[in-house]
């Protein structure tokens, strides 16, 4: 519960920034006295700046989608974070590996590159418009699932060390091996025994893998600033498609058997069943995965952004004090939508793994059904 309160307190606290500071910067960009400017100018008012706002949509696709820094909040007009390597290749200049800061967050070039902000996210290209460009950049999503890698692999390796000398098996568990094994023991016994049944054992690793990469994702994705990394496509398309490999792998002459020729159906519907059979087991069942995972995860935080954009919107269209009083609705919902998200991480990971392992076990029983169809 103190990590729930502790959580709950950072979206307090990140919100009450937020909207001190988006005052502050109007209060710098409006000045006593000044009239903002019209378009009834002429010719100059067709080039006239546009006043500068709060953007809802760029602050959520901002936060959704993938980019080259870490950006945590603005403070007097300056945003605070901490920029990733940008590497990139062209056969013109060759590699070049440089920091994403020296692009101002899109308002200058270097060394022939500028990044481009999008619609829906931000790309890096070159000022040349016939270079072709490559980018394999530390994006802030690469840079979180490699610390969701290593944080997983150090918990596994640190309670299976533990194990090894005997803590947990002679004495009782301790520190890491108290929360951590029975939500092992949950997966097995709830995911893997009742599907699988004997060849539990044999899957379980993948299982629990897929289980707590996607679990320890989750739960970074709800920390203010950080990538929502499962709420990528790319992300979720790449589990899938391992998940298939491994269902593909799983099946067996009698589970093809029943696609391409399913027993006691008549010859006239099998030209519909077969097709409907084969999509399901190449496209729907995958794809269930993937859409499910990538579809509950960006819900979610655009909900709570939504929310927060709120305090933001109301201060700059109707003033402070409108916006000081949406903190009133806007925070509490936020808080509210934030547990019910810490419920959805744990839950998107096990409905991800129970699938797999029901996709598995499809996969394996066709040799039973006579059996079965026997008694």
């Amino acid at each position: 519960m103190r990590h729930l309160s502790f959580k709950s307190l950072l979206v307090a606290v990140f919100s009450t920034i937020f909207m001190f500071s988006t005052v502050t910067v109007s209060a710098q960009h409006e000045p006593e006295g000044h009239e903002p400017a019209t378009h009834e100018t002429g010719h100059e008012g067709e080039h006239a700046p546009k006043k500068e706002g709060f953007d809802a949509k760029e602050v959520i696709f901002g936060h959704i989608m993938d980019g080259h820094d870490f950006h945590f909040f603005d403070w007097n007009g300056h945003p605070v974070g901490f920029p990733l390597p940008v590497i990139l290749y062209s056969q013109q200049k060759g590699l070049s590996v440089f920091l994403s800061s020296k692009f101002e967050h899109g308002h200058a070039e270097y060394k022939g590159y500028k990044l481009v902000k999008e619609e829906i996210g931000e790309k890096i290209v070159s000022t040349d418009p016939a270079e072709q460009v490559y980018d394999f950049s530390l994006t802030r999503n690469v840079v979180q699932m490699i610390i969701a890698l290593v944080l997983l692999v150090w918990i596994m390796v640190s309670i299976a060390g533990s194990y090894s000398k005997g803590q947990g098996v002679k004495t009782a568990p301790k520190g890491k091996q108290n929360f951590f094994e029975p939500i092992i023991t949950f997966v097995r016994d709830e995911v893997a025994v009742p599907n699988l049944g004997p060849k539990a054992s044999k899957y379980l690793p993948f299982l629990l893998t897929v289980f707590f990469f996607i679990l320890i994702n989750n739960i970074f994705g709800l920390v203010p600033g950080s990538a929502n990394v499962t709420g990528n496509i790319a992300f979720t398309v790449i589990l899938g498609v391992i998940s298939f490999i491994v269902i593909l792998f799983s099946s067996n002459r009698h589970y093809w058997g029943h696609i391409f020729n399913p027993p006691g159906v008549p010859l006239g519907v099998k030209f519909i069943l077969v097709p409907v059979e084969l999509l399901s087991a190449v496209l729907i069942k995958p794809g269930a995965l993937i859409i499910r995972l990538f579809a509950n995860m960006v819900a979610g935080h655009i909900i709570i952004i939504c929310l927060i954009s709120l305090i933001f919107v109301f201060t700059e269209k109707l003033g402070q004090g409108f916006g000081i009083g949406s903190t009133v609705i806007s925070i509490p919902f936020t808080i509210f939508i934030y547990f019910i998200e810490i419920l959805v991480a744990f839950l998107q990971a096990f409905i991800f793994t129970m699938l797999s392992a029901v996709f598995i076990s499809q996969a394996m029983e066709g040799e039973h059904h006579h059996e079965e169809g026997a008694h």
